[in-house]
């Protein structure tokens, strides 16, 4: 099949960017949409010309830093799917396909469609671990967490930290990311002690970084690719507004 590329080009931060066409053909519908791309990069290497920038690692829709715009749609078009898990069958011969970066103020573009999400390991470092002294390690089958609360944990903790929820949201919000990361260890038992501390601290954090407010457009929860519920959005707020009722402060957390 042939499809035609319209791929956002930017050279550094501080630099202009634009759209630039590119045409490739021989490409078979059973091509990862990244492998699409490394074939574009090879004909532009063969040509002496600068490859396209692009993030990828595990292209198992495990890491989430394949994270790019596709059509208008973060990931693409398909529903629960990273970019790297995309296939060009989803894509019709002859298609225009356009290409460019996340875009968000807190996701500055360092070059392509790359872009710094240094504001995600910012607000994990606030406080998105779990600092208690927890004893040596033990059978996992002894630890007394209900099964319905660990089951709840494991879904907000599927969150890969692709930025899809941001980049899709009309004000660039990070609520779902951070509430995800939130609630997977305010939920376990080993979580608990510092529950308060940590819901202002990843909030606080959050909004330190220049991210938008949610106003419930629930176009996150749409193109989180792990399929991540906008409920835990609701379960953060409230254990945000019940810290600071208790009068919690942001605090660097221990460990």
């Amino acid at each position: 099949m042939k499809v035609t590329l319209k791929v956002w080009r930017q050279v550094g931060r501080a630099a202009s960017g634009r759209f630039e066409r590119f045409e490739v053909d021989d490409i078979s519908p059973d091509y990862s949409f990244l492998e699409m791309l490394d074939v574009l990069n090879e004909r532009l290497e063969e040509r002496g010309e600068r490859p396209v920038a692009f993030e990828h690692d595990c292209r198992e829709g495990i890491c989430g830093s394949c994270g790019m715009m596709i059509n208008g749609r973060a990931h693409g078009p398909r529903a629960r799917t990273t970019a790297c898990q995309l296939h060009m069958r989803e894509f019709k011969d002859d298609d225009v396909i356009q290409i460019e970066p996340w875009r968000a103020g807190a996701f500055p573009v360092l070059q392509d469609l790359v872009v710094d999400r240094s504001a995600f390991d910012r607000i994990i470092q606030a406080g998105g671990y779990i600092s208690v002294s927890t004893g040596s390690a033990v059978e996992a089958n002894l630890i007394p967490v209900e099964k319905e609360v660990a089951e709840a944990a494991f879904d907000a903790a599927t969150c890969i930290g692709c930025g899809a929820c941001v980049a899709q949201c009309p004000n660039a919000a990070a609520q779902l990311f951070t509430a995800a990361k939130l609630s997977h260890l305010n939920l376990l038992p080993q979580g608990k002690p510092e529950r308060w501390h940590r819901a202002v601290n990843l909030v606080e954090q959050m909004e330190a970084e220049g991210f938008g407010s949610c106003v419930n457009h629930r176009e996150c929860e749409a193109a989180c690719p792990k399929g991540i519920s906008v409920d835990w959005i609701a379960k953060m707020n409230r254990d945000y507004l019940r810290a600071k009722l208790r009068g919690v402060r942001k605090m660097k957390l221990a460990g």
